[in-house]
């Protein structure tokens, strides 16, 4: 893997206010996929500002664990196919 926490931070700053679409383990085999603006990062934790049409909730956080462990992927939603936002 190589990646540690810090350098999935840095990507993440860099990606600040840019579309992305996150796949999250739901838990009991179910995969949630949703999309929305990286919004902010802090010193644990990222927010994501979720799309209103297809969520019930605005804002989602996830730590820079999740996608160490890959519990989270992101992916730009900008490119065409869309490019990971961390590569492994």
């Amino acid at each position: 893997m190589g990646k540690t926490l810090i350098d999935i931070k840095r990507a993440l700053d860099a990606n600040v206010g840019k579309r992305i679409t996150i796949k999250a383990n739901g838990g009991r085999r179910k995969t949630m996929e949703r999309s929305g603006l990286l919004e902010e990062t802090y010193p644990s934790v990222f927010i994501v500002k979720l799309d209103e049409q297809q969520n019930a909730f605005e804002r989602v956080s996830y730590s820079y664990a999740d996608i160490l462990t890959e519990t989270v992927e992101l992916m730009l939603c900008d490119e065409g196919e869309g490019a990971p936002v961390i590569e492994a």
